[in-house]
Order: C-alpha cells, then structure tokens, then sequence
C-alpha cells in the first residue's frame, strides 16, 4: 500500500454511458492518453523498485524507491527533447538505460542508440556509448544480455550509424565506467530492415546468431559455435516457405537451445535443437495455433521449460508433468489461475525468486503491475498503466468464430456497446495492418475498437487468411490476395454477424489503419452494396507504388516481401489496386494520412483523393503534417476520432 500511494496509483472513476451518438470527449481523451506507467522492475536484491512513468508533458521519467524506507530514492529524465526508453537492473545498485527523443518532423519518440547507467540513487551516471561517451563513437549500441553472473558487466553489440549494411561487433562492457572489451564480430550483416539475434549461454558466451540474407530471398541463417573465441559455423539455414527453426535461449550447461520449430508442423511447435548434433525434438505443438515457451528461472536466468502459452478460442496455458523446479511452476500456475482470461508474465524478479514484480493485460484490462512476495504469499497491487480507466466498465472483447465462403475457419475479435442488446447494431468492420504475421489478440487492448463501441458501434476485428499465429499455410492462404480472398474473410465475418441478428445490414461501415486502410477502400470496391462508408487511415492504396515509394521498397529484404505477397505482375497489382478501382465505389470515404509516414507515404492518400475529387466522389480528409505511420500525439488521436464519430454517426448512426 505504502508502493501504491508512492507511485501514485489513484484511479479517476469515469461514469458509464449508456448508449449514444454524441461524442464525449472527455471519454476520448481518457482512451487517447499515453500509458502513465510503462514498466516496474524490482532490484536483484530486493531493496529498489524503479518504475518508468509519463509526466504532464509527455516525456517518460525514470524513478527509483527504497521499499523498506519507502522513499524515492531518485528521479531521472533526459534534457530537451529525451525521455528514458527501456531499462533494467544490471545489478542491484546500478541501472542501464536507453533514451529516446523526438527528431525532425517526427511526433513519435525513436531510441538514440546510447546506453547509460546510474546508481540507484542517481549518482554516478555514466553514458556508456555512443558520439557523447567518453570514447566518442558514432555507433548505435544494444544490449544482449545482462549477464547475472557478471554484476559489474554487460554484453552489447555495436554498429555502425554510417554503413547501410553493417556488421556486428560484440563487447563485453563495465557498467561502472563503460571500458570494453572485444567478444569478436558476428559473420552477419545486420541488413536494413532486418535484425541480427544473439543467444548466451549461462556462461555468458554468445554461442548462436539468426540473421537474414536479402541475396537469398530473406533466406534465414543460423550460426553457431562452440564456445568463445571459436569459429563460427552454420547450424541451419532455411527460407520462409520451408519452415524452420526461431532459436529463443539455450538451456543451462547443455548444448541446447529452446525454440520455435514449424520445420515438421504447420504451426510453430516447441521444440529443442541441440548445437552439436543440429537435431530438433518437438516438446509439444497445437494443431491450430502457436505456442510459446513458459520457463521457470534460476540466478536471473531462464532455466527449464515448464510449459507452454497459446492463444486459440481464447488465452490458454499448459504446464508439463515432470519438472525439476515444481515449486516456480507452482507458482506461475497459481499467478495464471488468479488473472483468468487475461496475459500474465513475471516482469521481473529478485535473484533468489523471492519476490516478483507481475505484468497483466488484455483485450479488456489495460496492463497493471503487481509485487508477489512468495514468503508471505502475498500479492499487492502496484501500478496500474492507465489508472483513468481502472474502475471505468470498459466494452467487453471477445473471441467468434465463423467459415468463410470456401470453408475456411476464421478468429476474430467482438466488441460489443455496454447497455444494449447484441441485437441490430450498428457494424463497424476493423481489419488489422501488417497483414502477414501479425494478428488481433486478446492480449492488448485495442483502443479504435473500445471508443467505437463506448458510443454504440459493434467492431469486428477478423484475423482474415494471411495473419499470423495460426500456421504456415494460414499465413501464405494470404500472399498476392491482398485484395480477393482476404477481403472475402472479412466480407464473410460481417455477413455471420448479420445472419446472427447482431448487425443490422443497413448499418455497415469499415475502417483500418495501414493494410487495414487498403482493406477498408478494397471492401467498399468488392462490396459496394454493404458498406455505408468507408475510412482509410495512413492506408496503402496503390500496390506498385510501394515498389516506388516507402522504406519498405529501400530495402532489399522490403523488395523480397513485396515480390512475395504481392501479385507478381504490374496488372495484377492494378487489378487489387484501390486507386485504379474507384469507379465501383458507392460509399463515401474519409481519407486520413500523417505527413511524415515513411512506411506509407502521403502519396498514397494523395492519390486515393485525386481520383475521388475527379470522380466528384463524396470524400473527408485529416492530415497532420508531423505525424508518421499511426497517429502519436494524443491530441490528434482525440481530434480523428471526433471527425471519425461524427462521420459513422451521419451513415449510419441512430
């Protein structure tokens, strides 16, 4: 309780709304508002707590507080324009950090590439890399690891700012004063738009590396070694379509690595894969749907496999029979059972597992933080990310299932309006970006999804043919029918809810972000007779202008994607390209872009509303110059979703 006042967990108690078309704004701003606290960390003794939190201005701060003394202990954040990124105890008097800052036009923070370290109480502070540290390189660093063997150390990697296609140089570093000292250059070139993984061992030695190679069709590379200071060489290698091996970390004094394999599934399975004989044995797999790895911890490191996390019909967990630490899968099984249908990790932990700081979030709860004190067996409330909303009775999400026209089960996401019957309402379809990979989940909240529904609009949020998570074949169902089958899933998601006497027919919009803004025009040209309007935000909606303009096409591996989902064939791409099909459009469209968006430049939605305006089209438009891929500033989000309202509401509002 002492933590809670401290971190200041006071929620504001927002009343309910019954169901109407007016905006409230105020109720806008509460969903639109950045997280107050992002991340609780207890010290590897036990003795701090630090906790990076939002302040009045937007800007993230970093705070540290004695627990026995409950005080504050010290409060951290960066000069002008900088805010503390990620951090994490490397021992337990000393914090490293990464910071953030807002460049050029950019609204959103993006990280500087430097690291620093302070004591718990904000003395000795230290810029460890980077052109203002003491050694003055232009490089961007990372850390890999924390090394809890080392309390005085830890592994990063340094590139290049310079070079387009860099290697990859590891050091170990003193925390204390930031001298290095070489572990040898990775034989991977971290490409753009591509990453370089490194995996430990419990020594502390870098013994795998997974990188891509964009001269091989984004072939993934696996390398090991045996140890440090010994050569590298390849484990595995494997293209996308073959399926293969995601090394995640190796088990303790073994020569094994805990993975995720889909090399003889469809789905990704958990697996091990043992170095030296480059062997895979399949721990366990679902049929339909991902898993990923549930490890128990010993010392501050991963240490056994206990069980496995999936996501189907709704959030699941499994433990395994025979484990050697019973004890710490007792415990993740009782954390598990406290928080049903909600996502809960231990964030963070004392080197003893004594007591343990707990994330837990969903579809239908904004992350909250909680300390568990195993003597005691208690579990005290924290920090809560988004304390406006905590007593708030938010819109419930949940998991439908339905067939497409050609037979194929598809998940998606319902929301439904409190205080109304799930009867003859108002429909507005959401389909998600990306789209390859990526999938709407009961994990996180989705914030467009609970403002919709606050002012009684029923969302459906289809994880269509091509999302990720459901297995290899799902995920390619997708490539180069961007704008045919996909769109078919979608279409046929709206046409069960209206079977199901949930939406009125009569009622239809459609709206998304990204892929989802394409989704959303495409739709309307499909299905010009269902939708009543159409919004399209930062969207994508000329296909062989993404072979011309964005960061996806300046790179190599961009290009291998592209060649990949999209038609290969310039016609077929203007065959599923909204810009050249504007003619079958009826509803109007409301086009909304952010000027600095790089991944889909403003062309795109230029273009969109050049032909609509030469067609005399009924059409809106939102740009805000400084925004990028997705709006950042809360202001500009509360602003769309006014503009948004209002226009749902004059289509197909009451």
């Amino acid at each position: 309780m002492r933590l809670s006042i401290l971190i200041g967990l006071a929620a504001l108690a927002i009343p309910a709304l019954s169901f109407s078309s007016t905006v409230d704004t105020e109720l806008l701003e509460s969903y639109a508002k950045h997280a107050q606290y992002l991340d609780v960390k207890i010290s590897p003794k036990g003795d701090y707590l630090a906790a990076t939190a939002r302040t009045e201005d937007g800007s993230v701060q970093l705070t540290v507080i004695d627990i026995d003394e409950s005080k504050i202990l010290s409060v951290t954040q960066g000069k002008g324009n900088e805010s503390v990124g990620s951090f994490q105890w490397a021992n337990n008097e000393r914090l490293v950090m990464t910071m953030v800052r807002e460049l050029g036009s950019l609204d959103q923070p993006v990280p500087t590439g430097e690291l620093f370290a302070m004591d718990a109480d904000g003395s000795r502070q230290e810029i460890l890399t980077g052109p203002r540290s003491d050694s003055g390189e232009y490089v961007f660093a990372q850390v890999v690891d924390y090394l809890p063997e080392n309390p005085d150390a830890i592994m990063i990697y340094q590139r290049s700012f310079t070079s387009a296609e860099p290697y990859l140089d590891l050091y170990t570093m003193k925390v204390s004063s930031g001298r290095k000292r070489s572990e040898g250059r990775i034989p991977l070139r971290a490409y753009r738009s591509t990453n370089v993984q490194v995996v430990l061992d419990d020594q502390g030695v870098s013994r795998l590396a997974v990188g891509v190679d964009p001269e091989e069709r984004n072939k993934t590379v696996i390398l090991g070694r045996d140890g440090a200071n010994q050569d590298w060489y390849e484990v595995m290698s494997y293209f996308e379509d073959e399926g293969g091996f995601a090394p995640l970390l190796m088990l303790p004094g073994t020569d094994k690595v805990v993975g995720l394999s889909d090399s003889s599934s469809d789905t990704r399975a958990l697996s091990i894969l043992d170095i030296s004989s480059k062997t895979q044995t399949v721990l366990a797999e679902h049929p339909n749907t991902d898993l990923m790895p549930i490890m128990s911890v010993q010392n501050g490191r991963a240490n056994e496999v206990i069980g496995a996390a999936f996501e189907y019909d709704g959030l699941d967990t499994f433990f395994f029979d025979d484990v050697e630490d019973e004890a710490y899968a007792n415990l993740v099984q009782s954390l598990v059972a406290t928080f049903p249908g909600q996502s809960v990790s231990i964030n963070s932990s004392t080197r003893d597992n004594r007591i343990l700081t707990v994330r837990v979030s969903s579809v239908n709860q904004p992350t909250k933080f909680y300390m568990f004190d195993r003597d005691k067996g208690k579990l005290a409330s924290i920090a809560a990310a988004k304390p406006w909303l905590q007593d708030h009775p938010i819109p419930k999400t949940k998991t439908i299932v339905y067939k497409s026209r050609d037979g194929l089960e598809i998940r998606a996401l319902l929301t439904l309006p409190n205080g109304t019957d799930a009867k003859d309402l108002p429909l507005i379809l959401l389909p998600h970006g990306g789209p390859h990979g990526i999938r709407d989940t009961m994990t996180r909240m989705d914030s467009d999804a609970k403002v919709f529904a606050e002012h009684g609009y029923a969302v459906l949020q289809p994880n269509f043919r091509g999302s990720g998570g459901y297995g290899r074949e799902f995920l390619e169902a997708g490539y180069k029918n961007w704008g045919t089958t996909m769109i078919n899933d979608m279409t046929d998601g709206v046409q069960h809810l209206i079977k199901e006497g949930i939406a009125d027919q009569e009622r239809v919009c459609v709206y998304g972000a990204s892929y989802g803004g394409y989704a959303a025009v495409q739709s309307g040209i499909r299905e010009p007779d269902l939708y009543q309007c159409i919004v399209g935000f930062v969207g994508v909606y000329d296909l062989n202008l993404m072979y011309e303009q964005g960061d996806i096409q300046q790179a190599r591996a961009g290009r291998n994607y592209l060649d990949q989902v999209l038609p290969s064939a310039e016609e077929g791409r203007d065959a599923q390209s909204p810009v050249e099909n504007v003619d079958k459009l009826k509803a109007p469209v409301f086009i909304i872009q952010g000027g600095a968006d790089v991944r889909v430049p403003e062309a795109h939605a230029f273009a969109l509303r050049d032909e609509l305006k030469e067609r005399n089209h009924p059409y809106e438009w939102m740009y805000k110059e400084a925004e990028g891929h997705g709006f950042y500033k809360p202001e500009n989000n509360v602003e769309r979703w006014q503009k948004m309202l209002a226009f749902f509401d004059k289509y197909i509002g009451e």
